[in-house]
């Protein structure tokens, strides 16, 4: 396996300083970069290893700490495995945090991480690709139809609220996005349900958008991370071969 260099690094925002972790292949390079959204669980040794396992795939990945407004990462003393009787009191403590971060402040502080990385001497020129977890997959559309001169791809994994009523929700941002898309939906997830997937189905294919969006049998929200009790493994492989492709076929 190809061994990579991670590292934390600051990036200037116009609302302060965002902490984020960086990594790459230690030879060689520039490599495509790739922006990386976390999950409400935020910046931990979690994130660190899936930025890792992309970086090892040959691509440079920054993870910013979307909760920068916060504090620095970890945002949360989280528990090692967070499981069902952990998570009242984790999104108890989280509710006020991911209230900060408005559809408004959250692009543009992707602005800046873009431009960040346009300067990164390991990152190679030219637009880059997005992916996300969560909330991470809602962020991940935002800025593929906010930034379409700069995004090559874009993928959402377990997305929530995806496609509501709401005026503000991810999927108006349909009519702007330029590039491929893929979705790999949680099954039977109460935070994106089939009248959801549905309206994000439609306006995507309303708008012309190339795109796929799949739901992963048996897998429930958060399937992707192994450090709680909604881990799948089946569905956590399914996405890395899914999100591996769709970069290999785009860069």
């Amino acid at each position: 396996m190809t061994s990579v260099q991670g590292t934390v690094v600051d990036i200037p925002t116009e609302d302060g300083v965002a902490d984020a972790y960086l990594t790459h292949p230690a030879e060689g390079g520039p490599h495509p970069a790739v922006l990386l959204y976390m999950d409400a669980f935020g910046l931990r040794p979690r994130l660190e290893a899936m930025a890792d396992r992309l970086a090892a795939a040959g691509y440079t990945v920054l993870v910013p700490n979307v909760f920068y407004r916060a504090r620095r990462a970890p945002v949360l003393d989280l528990p090692e495995f967070i499981d069902a009787a952990a998570r009242p009191a984790v999104f108890e403590a989280l509710g006020p945090i991911m209230a900060q971060l408005t559809p408004e402040a959250a692009m543009r502080d992707a602005g800046a991480y873009l431009r960040w990385l346009e300067s990164c001497p390991a990152a190679a020129d030219g637009p880059v690709a997005v992916t996300g977890y969560c909330m991470g997959a809602g962020l991940s559309l935002r800025t593929a139809g906010t930034y379409p001169d700069r995004v090559a791809a874009a993928a959402g994994f377990h997305g929530g609220r995806l496609a509501t009523e709401a005026p503000d929700s991810p999927h108006l941002v349909a009519g702007q996005v330029t590039v491929e898309l893929y979705f790999g939906h949680a099954d039977n997830d109460p935070s994106l349900p089939p009248e959801q997937i549905e309206r994000l189905e439609k306006a995507l294919t309303e708008a012309g958008v190339r795109h796929r969006c799949e739901v992963y049998p048996g897998a429930g929200h958060g399937f992707t991370q192994s450090d709680t009790d909604a881990y799948d493994r089946a569905g956590d492989e399914r996405h890395w071969e899914a999100l591996l492709d769709l970069l290999n076929r785009t860069f």
